[in-house]
């Protein structure tokens, strides 16, 4: 009986550790998610990006996480885009500390039209210069179905995407994201997008999830 009883204190203290090591943020968390990009010509050719974006989790009570993202991109053929950014990122766990990451990102973007749905895959190679750990390469891959619809005179135009990460030094997929949300011109030059967002991510030992409100606008000069 007492071998039992040792067995299943292993059990628990087993189970609770690995718990904690899955992430920062408890399973099933929902934050909110907010962001705004600017967009303008540099010549005919090119044009250049500006993003802000904000992360509130913990049930949207704290704020974890920024970044800014400057790029430029150019249309290579009506189906093809190609563009080169720069991301500086700052984050932090459960703990007050930021750490900061450089993440320098080349993306291809392939679209297409099919039956007045409007597709698009975009792949982003990504090196991930962090502060504390170990420098790495990533690739991510996300795919967009825009339907060819328009719900109420706002204009609301509902799409889906779904978003996998690969991390080029180990092995297997890490992250993945579903996305269903609705986008809206609001003005001549401005834009919006309110969407809700399924993130799974893995750690050593578990998947963890996340339930994400999300907001962006998009002004273009």
């Amino acid at each position: 009986m007492a071998t039992g009883y040792r067995y299943l204190v292993i059990l628990i203290m087993v189970v609770v550790l690995t718990s904690r090591l899955c992430a920062g943020f408890d399973d099933g968390d929902f934050q909110y998610w907010s962001s705004a990009t600017a967009k303008f010509d540099i010549n005919k050719q090119w044009y250049g990006t500006v993003e802000e974006e904000f992360r509130i989790g913990d049930d949207a009570k704290r704020l974890y996480y920024r970044h800014t993202d400057l790029g430029v991109a150019t249309n290579l053929a009506d189906w093809l885009t190609l563009g080169f950014n720069f991301r500086h990122i700052a984050e932090r766990g459960t703990g007050r500390d930021w750490k900061w990451e450089n993440r320098p990102h080349l993306n291809l973007t392939f679209k297409a039209k099919l039956a007045g749905f409007a597709l698009s895959d975009r792949s982003r190679f990504e090196y991930r210069d962090k502060y504390d750990a170990k420098d790495m390469w990533r690739y991510r891959n996300k795919f967009i179905v825009v339907f060819p619809w328009e719900l109420t005179p706002l204009g609301l135009k509902p799409y889906i995407a779904e978003e996998f990460y690969l991390d080029l030094d180990r092995s297997g997929i890490s992250r993945n994201r579903f996305y269903s949300g609705v986008s809206m011109k609001l003005s001549d030059n401005l834009s919006g997008n309110i969407y809700y967002l399924w993130q799974a991510s893995k750690s050593a030992y578990c998947w963890n999830d996340l339930h994400i409100l999300g907001t962006q606008i998009k002004c273009v000069f």
